[in-house]
């Protein structure tokens, strides 16, 4: 009987020791436990690029009679840069970039390379570096412009091609216009920004956003084109245009198939129109003689 006991009273202790444990456990966890934070979704941005993008504002005016000071020091507006019939191309950027800047006008500078002549900067449009950063100087932007005249390597770009400064309220006025958002990393000592070119038609209209570090020659002339309205580069260029369409979404020109239709059905027409004018013309003469009999 004292054995029996002595087991039951052992079975007991073991489970109240037992559940004393599971209790502890559960206080203790409870103090303890951290949620982890879930990981971001992909529609997510990072803390580091929160408030930086392009907000794209096609067709909106920009303030051209913003004044900047030129790689000479010389005070200008924007509109010293529009002569109401060429595009203006302008690349926000600062020029102590360390990185992403330096590649868009790289990218950029080597799809101008490979344009064909009479594309050159100066003959079908103007280019122009605005640096969002309001602490940099014309001299900094005179380096930053010798390096690219350079690289580009036309003779007489230099007189159509510049790179601003700006005093904080005319930089935070421009960059508002075209919906470029910037802001400094503290941790990362630059500035977190975007990158893109933006072709402003002659009337100062915001026309399209070419966005990255790679650009196609071909997206560049029919961008520019597309600004003027056709009415620069060939008749060919223009027709061309119209069979082309801008994709926001891979952010290039691709067919528009509903406009190369409308060209087919007109082609078709005018060959049916030139084909039939003989006959018609002959169709008269022989007319013409049978009343005459």
């Amino acid at each position: 009987m004292f054995a029996n006991s002595s087991v039951f009273k052992a079975r007991i202790s073991g489970r109240a020791l037992l559940l004393a444990s599971f209790a502890l456990f559960c206080t203790h966890g409870q103090a303890a436990y951290e949620p982890q934070v879930m990981a971001k979704t992909a529609d997510e941005k990072p803390a580091e690029l929160q408030n930086v993008g392009i907000d794209e504002k096609l067709g909106q005016k920009i303030d051209l009679n913003l004044k900047f000071k030129d790689e000479y020091g010389k005070e200008v507006t924007l509109n010293s840069y529009f002569d109401g019939k060429h595009p203006v191309v302008i690349s926000p950027i600062y020029y102590a970039c360390p990185g992403l800047c330096n590649f868009h006008l790289n990218g950029f500078t080597d799809a101008l390379k490979l344009m064909e002549p009479g594309w050159a900067v100066g003959e079908k449009f103007t280019m122009l570096a605005i640096s969002f950063d309001s602490k940099e100087t014309p001299e900094l932007a005179a380096a930053k412009k010798k390096t690219y005249m350079k690289l580009y390597g036309r003779e007489g770009a230099e007189d159509h091609w510049h790179f601003l400064t700006a005093d904080e309220a005319t930089v935070q006025a421009f960059t508002g216009s075209v919906g470029f958002k910037f802001r400094w990393d503290e941790a990362q000592k630059e500035w977190a920004h975007a990158s893109a070119a933006i072709v402003i038609a002659p009337d100062g209209k915001i026309s399209r956003y070419l966005p990255g570090i790679m650009f196609d020659p071909k997206d560049i002339k029919l961008a520019l084109n597309e600004a003027a309205e056709g009415k620069i580069g060939t008749l060919v260029e223009s027709l061309v245009l119209y069979c082309f369409k801008y994709d926001p979404h891979s952010s290039k020109y691709t067919l528009a198939a509903v406009n190369l239709m409308k060209m087919g059905g007109a082609l078709m027409v005018l060959v049916m129109v030139l084909w039939l004018t003989p006959v018609w013309i002959r169709s008269r003469r022989e007319q013409k003689k049978a009343d005459g009999r």
